[in-house]
């Protein structure tokens, strides 16, 4: 499905969620509205459709056969490895690791790069803005190499305080280790200033794009990062899948992060022959099917195009931030002056998972808790959010139910 510009923005959008089968759902009796794209975005008739024709027609292991469906899955596979690199603007596709989600692309670097290349007394700075994927594998490391870690701190609004952050930095500093929006409040931080000020110091820097490839155009030249990780099941296609974006010279002196099939050129039993990249870190046979479907979901959201998905989710986060605010007893958690679309608030004296409870009652799927990101919790001193993300299927019309669900899930706990 393209569309273009004849569509008026309803109409659009209208044609957007007939791709989506799973919106026309009903949960407890009522039309499904969906706000936990934060944790999972859901999937197009596109990626649904490459699923079922990989083990309709294309299933085989990909790169070990000469048999014909083994090339075609290897064809696919290998697809849309181009199509990433194309949609971040690597400067080659070998560049590209598929691995199974931003987890395991973050901790791949921790575990080949900074072991490899960082020495007792180092530092890592992250912020308190993290993901704990984006935590504890530099927490692992650093307790394993004897490394030093640093936190930049975050105000009352959510925002990093880059003052702070540039008194962190030193001769010491080796990794910059930040996401690009926080999933918790949906903050969009100033990567490209982060970046060249760690890189004035000589320091590595990987960015955590989980929450922002699907909502903002990535362009990883132009930001000059050396690392990017991000997973597919956020960005519309399969679970199960993830792509680690790094600069050829780094990728190249990594040692493999796992051995197995795939990585290798020879094996001896005296000594084995490294592949060259992007296999030398994709040992094991890959979750193929995930990875096609990376392609389809690239395709789906180019046709929609970033305009339109910034603006429409922009105009969804300003005006539930507006009704929201009028609700008595709610208290917004993250304000900041740059945000993706993330709501996260508190209802004084009612615990979030109660809110979710009986919002999922009414039919609303919104996400309760601390979203793995603890630290955040604790500096605002709550045990967690209630948490409303869109993602450019969701309505205005929804964030009215949802209002109004919300008014009586209150009236209801009071």
């Amino acid at each position: 499905m393209t569309f273009q510009a004849v569509y008026t923005s309803e109409e659009k959008i209208k044609e957007i969620r007939n791709q989506f089968p799973i919106l026309k759902e009903k949960i407890n009796g009522k039309p499904l509205i969906y706000f936990d794209n934060a944790a999972t975005t859901q999937k197009p008739q596109t990626v649904i459709d490459a699923i079922v024709n990989y083990y309709s027609h294309q299933n085989a292991n990909i790169h070990r056969g000469v048999h014909t469906l083994s090339q075609k899955a290897t064809d696919a596979y290998e697809y849309a490895r181009k199509k990433v690199a194309t949609f971040i603007n690597a400067p080659k596709s070998e560049q590209i690791i598929f691995t199974r989600g931003t987890t395991e692309s973050i901790n791949l670097v921790a575990f080949s790069y900074a072991r490899a290349f960082l020495n007792e007394g180092d530092e890592i700075i992250i912020s308190a803005l993290e993901h704990h994927s984006n935590i504890v594998p530099w927490q692992m490391v650093c307790e394993e190499k004897n490394l030093q870690l640093k936190v930049i701190p975050i105000n009352d609004k959510g925002e990093l305080l880059m003052d702070a952050y540039e008194s962190l930095l030193s001769n010491k500093t080796k990794i910059v280790a930040v996401n690009h929006i926080s999933n918790a409040l949906g903050t969009i931080n100033p990567i490209k200033t982060i970046i060249s000020k760690a890189h004035a110091f000589g320091a590595v820097v990987l960015i955590d794009g989980a929450q922002s490839v699907s909502h903002l155009k990535i362009d990883v030249q132009t930001l000059n990062c050396d690392f990017f990780a991000f997973s597919g099941h956020k960005m519309f296609a399969s679970t199960g899948v993830g792509v680690l974006y790094g600069k050829e010279e780094l990728l190249n002196k990594m040692p493999p992060f796992m051995g197995g099939g795939d990585m290798i050129k020879t094996v001896t039993f005296e000594k084995t022959e490294y592949n060259e990249l992007p296999h030398k870190f994709e040992a094991g046979t890959p979750h193929i099917e995930a990875g096609i479907t990376i392609a389809n979901a690239i395709e789906y959201i180019e046709s929609v195009g970033f305009e339109f998905i910034m603006e429409h989710e922009q105009h969804l986060l300003q005006y539930a931030t507006q009704k929201i605010s009028e609700i008595e007893r709610i208290k917004i958690i993250g304000t900041a002056a740059h945000k993706a679309s993330v709501l996260s608030f508190i209802v004084q004296e009612i615990h979030p998972y109660d809110i979710g409870v009986l919002l999922d009652k009414m039919g609303i799927a919104v996400r309760t808790g601390h979203h793995c990101t603890q630290p955040i919790m604790d500096r605002f001193c709550i045990p967690g959010t209630v948490r409303a993300s869109f993602a450019f299927y969701n309505t205005l019309e929804e964030i009215d139910i949802f209002i109004e669900s919300l008014k009586k899930a209150i009236a209801m706990l009071k």
